[in-house]
């Protein structure tokens, strides 16, 4: 059962306070009203009861009855003067009902947005905010409203006053990656439900269309596939983009201008510029449009339309107001900080609890804690004094005890003065109640490297003098310091850059710093003579740091990175930190500089730092900015509401024709055992066996596929109860998603429904091939369900050929010039079908060279996978190229002991230094995600 109110419910609420504040005069004819209607009501009712009892009691002749006369007399007395004051009562309520839907557009806007902050959960399971806290800032944001006597303008003034009170008390609370989304959540549901936008539109604006339908062959090679798909899908949701993908093809000269730009929604705006199949779409439709082509300049179109809307406020977000967010607390009500990585709110509450006078007990919980946590909270009750619990994500069995305390606490028996703070990470096992009567903040740590650096130089101990000049080699230390807060700040901006920065986003804090800095010291004067690099390397990188990196690429880039830092060369004059080739240098501080000259230095650093600082191409500014829209964009769509609406079609009629569909085009499964009397196990052909097992995993796949389609499709006329994860792959094949049902019994994929169906489609042809015509020349590694068992059965082959055990086996690595073999390799396999990301394939000098610009992925040549022993690897300058099967990177280990992301390290021919490729991420991928 959902109890959750209603919109048109709580816009009656609404409305009543809004009135009750507006016109209190109205209310309370209103309230009195009401009274006397139902005493009028009881009066009639008592008079009807006499007469009733008149008639039962009465003997005789009933005009003989002079009592019996008198009743009905003054029943009907009483009833005409009841009559009259009713109608007076009705017309009187006529013109308060009159008077009160003037102010029905604030209670209507109040209610849509409600629903925003509610729908918030959806993407973050600590954003909960209760209808109280609600109605708390309604009334508060009609006190500090303008007064006007004019009633259109009042109201224009309030629904203004309320958006934005709302805003900054929510935004308080969102981490900076969502206050955006907030914004435009704001904009859009005010838009959609104002009927001045279509949810048709908004859809693919968050989806990017639904359709199997194969777009005809793109215009030109430097369209993106994802982008012409997109322009195709649009012109299938409304009949003004009919042929937009052909208009396309008509001004490819400006389209490709647009895609070029710095500024492409400048060139879509400009009348001289405007293509011709753009004229007469509105702003949100330009963004739709922005998102096919340019999907990387999405999100500053999506603030410029936010500012048009709503104004330049909705685009820039309050400051951490600690100070605010203490004054809307109460003793009743925690004060709860939201912890992302990176963040400690510690040394800014103890700060604060400085300038307030109060003592902070605090404690870190874990196993065991809880008694103790509620012995703190005991006192400081009693005492008025400030309790900090901190991890709380990491408690959560003691959570609900938690919760208890606080709804059982008495305030006649609390000091007004005591404040409980929590912190914690995310978690959905927080309690919701907590969360809704709490005051919720986030803190993050500063973006931007040249911001990292500062607060880096900031944190104690560097800025005690007695740290600072300390050392024995104060050269060394101070050039090695700065070296090390900008390895600090880079590995922490490359979390930014998602995958290509790290596969796990780790969670490197400044305790981290901190004991470098301090070992930094200790190291240099124990070692005047020398400077101890190796013991400095091991233990920033494999110990501070890198204990808490858990995966082996990401190790092997930590080390790679602190490596460019923590290095001799950095004690030579003149040393460059990074050269960009075209002007941008960063250096070290002049030597002798006191702590505030490394402050000053750090301030000249430029504002906006270029993907190199970090170690990455010119693209992965792309690949994040991309990365930043597709993530809005599938969390907005966490918080829309399902259904067509304004021409779209409805959710059963899209699902019905998908499932339709997709059932045509998917074949039914194998008979593995007749498969088997063609390919038997045999000793000398290991393939076979790999054969049977991949068709035994797609045959699950197959089923799980078909078995939910006729289910849906059962559902749809009403013929079956949906349980829950088929409603649930009912909506994700709505929004065009891949259902995690099919996931469950699937090879990773992160294609959206229609690429995912069309890559299954050509995976089961492939293998229908090797069952019709026998095994390949050329295998697709892409296509095959568990790469790992197809590695493993051309080892088997080699070593059973040469009779050598397979444990002393390893695997060689070959990119013959003839790329199209007639015939089978003596030993090993060829194979093809894998991507490079973060570089290119020079053809001409047959290895691997910087990425073009804006080409974010291109194909590998085919590759000869060769069995060889581990004692008889050929040396030659190369890149240990790790390979994933998607693009996420991260996997975790299964259980045949293989990861369920990473296949195997490749070695790719390069006369680079492996260190420039390692910064760069440069990986191999079996599947890209469109």
């Amino acid at each position: 059962l959902n109890f959750m109110i209603t919109q048109v419910g709580l816009q009656d609420q609404l409305l009543n306070i809004v009135v009750e504040k507006e016109r209190p005069e109205l209310a309370e004819e209103k309230a009195r009203l009401v009274v006397e209607g139902a005493e009028n009501k009881a009066a009639l009712e008592d008079a009807e009861n006499k007469i009733l009892h008149v008639l039962k009691t009465s003997s005789g002749n009933i005009l003989e009855d002079e009592s019996a006369i008198n009743i009905l007399s003054e029943s009907k007395v009483l009833a005409n003067r009841i009559s009259a004051k009713q109608e007076i009562a009705d017309a009187t309520e006529v013109e308060i009902d009159e008077a009160r839907q003037g102010y029905v557009p604030v209670a209507f806007q109040a209610a849509v947005l409600f629903f925003c902050i509610a729908d918030l959960a959806n993407i973050d399971p600590m954003y909960q905010y209760s209808l109280p806290f609600f109605v708390g800032l309604f009334l508060s944001a009609i006190d500090k409203a303008e007064k006007s006597d004019d009633l259109e303008q009042r109201i224009i003034i309030l629904n203004d006053t309320f958006r934005y009170t709302l805003y900054c008390n929510i935004c308080r609370s969102l981490f900076e990656k969502h206050k955006t989304l907030f914004s435009f959540l704001l904009c859009m549901r005010g838009l959609l439900a104002a009927e001045e936008e279509e949810f048709a539109d908004y859809r693919f604006l968050l989806t990017g269309g639904v359709s199997l339908e194969d777009p005809p062959p793109k215009p030109a090679e430097w369209v993106p596939e994802r982008c012409w798909g997109e322009l195709f899908r649009l012109s299938k949701i409304h009949e003004r983009y009919d042929g937009f993908h052909f208009k396309f093809s008509e001004q490819l000269d400006i389209w490709r201008q647009v895609y070029d730009a710095t500024a492409p929604m400048a060139i879509l705006k400009d009348p001289e510029t405007r293509p011709k199949m753009m004229e007469g779409l509105n702003a949100l439709q330009d963004v739709m449009v922005l998102r096919c082509i340019r999907p990387d300049r999405v999100v500053p179109a999506v603030l410029e339309f936010i500012a048009g809307k709503l104004g330049e406020k909705f685009v820039n977000p309050p400051p951490f107001d600690l100070s605010g967010s203490y004054a809307d607390s109460s003793s009743m009500s925690p004060l709860i900080f939201i912890l992302s990585p990176g963040a400690d709110p510690g040394s800014t509450l103890y700060k604060f609890a400085d300038e307030k006078s109060k003592d902070i007990a605090s404690i870190s919980l874990g196993q065991g804690q809880g008694p103790k946590a509620e012995k703190l909270m005991d006192k400081a009750r009693e005492d008025g004094t400030w309790v900090l619990l901190q991890n709380c994500h990491l408690a959560t069995s003691w959570m609900p005890r938690l919760e208890r305390i606080l709804e059982e606490m008495d305030l006649k028996k609390t000091n007004q003065g005591f404040r409980l703070w929590l912190t914690s990470y995310p978690s959905n096992k927080f309690p919701v109640a907590i969360l809704q009567n709490g005051v919720k903040m986030t803190n993050e740590p500063p973006k931007g490297l040249r911001s990292n650096m500062t607060g880096s130089y900031l944190m104690d101990p560097l800025p005690k003098e007695e740290f600072f000049e300390a050392c024995t080699n104060p050269r060394a230390f101070k050039r090695y310091v700065f070296n090390l807060c900008f390895f600090h700040a880079v590995i922490q901006e490359r979390r930014l850059f998602g995958p290509l920065g790290w596969n796990i986003r780790y969670e490197f804090t400044e305790n981290d710093l901190r004991i470098s800095a301090r070992q930094l010291q200790m190291f240099l004067d124990d070692y005047p003579d020398e400077t101890p690099i190796k013991a400095l390397r091991y233990l920033t990188g494999e110990c501070n740091y890198g204990g808490r990196v858990t995966e082996g690429m990401d190790r092997r880039l930590l080390t790679t990175l602190l490596a460019s830092y923590y290095c001799l060369e950095g004690l030579e004059t003149g040393f460059e930190i990074f050269n960009s080739g075209d002007g941008i240098v960063y250096t070290q501080p002049p030597d002798g500089g006191s702590h505030e000259d490394h402050l000053n230095h750090i301030t000249s650093l430029p504002l906006i730092s270029p993907p190199g600082v970090f170690g990455f191409h010119e693209n992965a500014n792309l690949t994040k900015e991309m990365g930043e829209t597709y993530t809005m964009m599938a969390e907005l769509l966490l918080t829309a509401a399902q259904g067509g609406g304004s021409g779209g079609a409805g959710p059963d009629e899209v699902v019905g024709e998908i499932a339709k569909d997709v059932l045509a085009r998917v074949p039914s499964a194998w008979n593995i055992v007749k498969v088997q009397e063609s390919y038997p196990t045999l000793y000398e052909e290991s393939m076979n066996t790999v054969l049977a097992q991949e068709l035994t995993r797609f045959n699950g796949l197959i089923k799980a596929i078909i078995s939910s389609l006729k289910d849906i499709q059962k559902a749809i006329k009403g013929l079956l109860l949906m349980n829950a994860e088929l409603e649930g792959a009912f909506f994700e094949m709505f929004d065009g998603q891949t259902p995690a049902m099919w996931i469950k019994h699937s090879y990773p994929s992160l294609k959206p429904l229609g690429g995912y169906i069309n890559d299954l489609v050509e995976r089961l042809k492939f293998f229908q091939g090797w069952v019709d015509h026998g095994a390949p020349v050329n295998f697709w590694f892409s296509g095959i369900y568990f790469q790992q068992a197809f590695t493993t059965g051309a080892s088997q082959n080699f070593a059973r050929k040469y009779r050598i055990p397979i444990d002393t086996l390893g695997f060689d690595f070959f990119y013959p010039k003839e790329q199209t073999p007639a015939v089978k390799p003596v030993d090993g396999v060829y194979t093809y079908g894998v991507f490079f990301e973060a570089c290119k394939w020079d053809w001409d000098a047959w290895q691997i060279a910087e990425s073009d610009a804006k080409v974010l992925f291109v194909s590998v040549p085919m590759m000869h996978l060769m069995p060889c022993e581990l004692t008889k690897f050929r040396s030659f300058p190369h890149y240990l190229c790790p390979c994933y099967k998607v693009s996420t990177r991260k996997g975790v280990l299964s259980t045949t002991g293989h990861s369920t992301n990473f296949v195997m390290p490749i070695k790719v021919p390069s006369d680079t230094p492996e260190a420039h490729w390692v910064k760069r991420g440069v990986a191999m991928l079996t599947s890209l995600d469109t």
